[in-house]
């Protein structure tokens, strides 16, 4: 049988190791031609073959229920569930996916984009089989780096104390999105290496149980020498103290020792945690060395690893911020900088080897990451917390009982604010403001270009209490570098382009997308003021008393949910000072923004130049009637 052919994951049963072996090489190579040409995440999924053909063979999905942590690894999950044909249109506008999708197929039983869920989620579908009395087996694939994730122990915990049938498949690649860090991660490594204890263990239970009439009875009461066998050679009995029956660590790429243990694993009662070992980018050159590099891949050329990208240009903000981390360093001695797992992501590598004792990375721990940043605070530390937007939701309990309650000087540096493209709607940083914004003591600035971003960290790390700084992903607009930092006056607003009668809003972005909608308008002898918004909170009050004074309407404009965000901080000043103005909100609405690129979210949402262009015309002209019919 040949990949091509297979349309269900039924069609692998009784398939034998050898054939297995020739899907598996069939599966890698698609794998690799494909995403040369649409992009993804590549090593993880090539780390993943072996194992998640031997799931669908030994298992029946959908009945059993396969949940995969984090879900950028279930590219093969998807291929062996007949949506092959669908690969050249991945994480494309209305294509598949790059994340398990409920409505895509009945063998997508969970949807994540964040790691560490596949637990909990787990361990509730196993209480729920139970209760209806059903049979069926619960299965969830967790990686190493998602399994130090502070829910994911909690889950481990509870799912151990309840003693449910269900099997969880550590998938040890020893690489998340950056190297893995922690006591866990450590404990995991030991583990790997400690195979003199597996061949301990069978040789003494094979040894007993030769002995004639008595080895049944010797095997048992062994039980103990075999325990002692584990606090010899394991440092550390984690997972078996939990409560779970530890099988491992195997070869993930083994498939006849994948399928041994998987049997064994299929008959225990109670919680089975099955260590796998595997590698990230296997199959691929360049993707296993260099897996950091190859998690999410832009396009690439096959022979030679190269990633297609657009020479020159403007610089990545990604880049932009990694720079300015290592000039703040140098200006700013009391700066640390603290990530949770985002050090390559968000471009701070560089920081990190050039300044390792003022750098923290804490692993998959945005809870902590946040507090330990209080924490410095309170002893003089000035940290710069950085984090994408939607992992930052994560935080949040902390950010409003530790952070902004205290009022302690952190600084966060919000990544990926906006749309993000092909990652599409677990990975959107359209919440952010919503959620800080009714916070007291909590500033926050985004600035409308790479150098005013900045000017702002640096102006955030000079302010009393908790700051937000938002920047977008992707490339900034080229514009120069203040040769030092400048310090923006908090809470103040800038006129980009003078007008009148109506004024446009604008936050990060969308101002350069509002001055080219002026630019539009001027040829029609329409002139609407453009401000650049760069602090959401606080507001610039004395100008927009100003503007209102002078009869101005208003438009905001923001790559954000319209509910509790910036133009609701608008709307919500005028009404709170009686002042009556007209003014329309432009934003996300109320709905999630599916995968695509960034112009196609935009336009879905409604943030164009000819929307803006439509909703100031409107506005001025409807005024315009009204004079002339009075």
């Amino acid at each position: 049988m040949h990949l091509k052919e297979i349309t269900c994951p039924s069609q692998l049963k009784g398939l034998s190791t050898t054939q297995l072996e020739k899907i598996a090489g069939e599966i890698r190579s698609f794998l690799i031609e494909k995403l040369a040409v649409t992009g993804g995440h590549l090593a993880p999924n090539l780390g993943v073959v072996e194992l998640t053909l031997v799931l669908h063979q030994l298992f029946e999905s959908p009945k059993d229920k396969l949940i995969w942590d984090v879900g950028h690894q279930a590219y093969v999950h998807k291929m062996l569930t007949g949506r092959m044909d669908k690969f050249d249109t991945l994480r494309q506008y209305k294509g598949l996916c790059g994340f398990p999708k409920m409505r895509e197929s009945e063998h997508d039983v969970w949807e994540a984009g964040h790691s560490s869920t596949s637990l909990s989620a787990a361990m509730g579908m196993a209480i729920a089989r139970d209760l209806r009395q059903e049979k069926n087996h619960v299965i969830a694939i967790i990686g190493d780096g998602a399994m130090t994730g502070g829910m994911a122990l909690e889950a481990l915990n509870h799912i151990g104390h309840e003693k449910k049938n269900l099997i969880v498949v550590l998938n040890d690649n020893e690489m998340s999105i950056s190297p893995n860090v922690g006591a866990l991660h450590n404990h995991l490594g030991k583990l790997r290496t400690a195979k003199q204890y597996k061949w301990a263990k069978e040789e003494l239970e094979s040894l007993l149980k030769k002995i004639p009439a008595v080895g049944g009875t010797l095997a048992k009461t062994a039980e103990r020498v075999k325990d002692i066998l584990k606090y010899l050679l394991v440092s550390g009995i984690f997972f078996e103290e939990l409560g779970y029956t530890y099988l491992g660590p195997i070869d993930g790429h083994n498939i006849e020792e994948l399928q041994t243990c998987m049997k064994q694993a299929k008959k225990i009662q109670g919680p089975v945690l099955l260590h796998v070992i595997t590698k990230k980018g296997k199959g691929y050159g360049p993707a296993e060395a260099d897996s950091d590099a190859w998690h999410g891949a832009s396009p690439y050329k096959i022979e030679s690893g190269e990633m297609i990208k657009s020479v020159g240009g403007p610089p990545d903000y990604k880049k932009v911020f990694g720079k300015a981390l290592l000039d703040l360093a140098e200006v700013v001695p009391e700066m640390v900088a603290v990530t949770p797992a985002m050090s390559s992501g968000s471009g701070m590598n560089e920081f990190a080897q050039i300044y390792p004792e003022r750098f923290f990375d804490v692993g998959i721990a945005e809870q902590h990451a946040t507090t330990m940043s209080g924490g410095l605070a309170t002893q003089g530390a000035k940290p710069i917390c950085t984090i994408y937007s939607t992992f930052l939701q994560r935080g949040y309990d902390q950010i409003v009982h530790d952070i902004a309650r205290q009022n302690l000087d952190v600084t966060f540096a919000i990544d990926r604010a906006g749309f993000v493209g092909a990652d599409g709607e677990t990975h959107h940083g359209v919440y952010d403001i919503s959620f800080l914004r009714h916070l007291p003591n909590m500033k926050i600035a985004m600035g409308k270009d790479e150098n005013e971003f900045r000017n702002l960290l640096y102006t955030s790390l000079m302010m009393e209490g908790p700051v937000a700084v938002r920047y977008p992903r992707g490339t900034g607009l080229g514009v120069p570098i203040d040769e030092q930092f400048q310090l923006i006056e908090e809470g103040t607003w800038e006129v980009v382009e003078e007008g009148n009668q109506l004024a446009i809003l604008a936050v990060g972005p969308m101002v350069q997308l509002a001055q080219k909608a002026a630019e539009q308008l001027s040829r029609e002898g329409l002139k609407p003021h453009i401000v650049n918004a760069r602090f959401i909170k606080p507001l610039d009050q004395s100008m927009l008393k100003k503007m209102a004074g002078q009869g101005f309407k208003f438009l905001t404009v923001e790559e954000h949910a319209l509910a509790g965000g910036f133009g609701s901080a608008v709307l919500e000043f005028f009404n709170d000072q009686e002042i009556p103005v007209q003014l329309k909100r432009m934003g996300v609405q109320d709905e999630f923004i599916e995968h695509g690129n960034v112009n196609e979210q935009r336009e879905e949402a409604g943030l164009t130049v000819e929307k803006i262009v439509h909703h100031v015309r409107a506005m001025i002209l409807s005024s315009d009637r009204k004079v002339k019919r009075a």
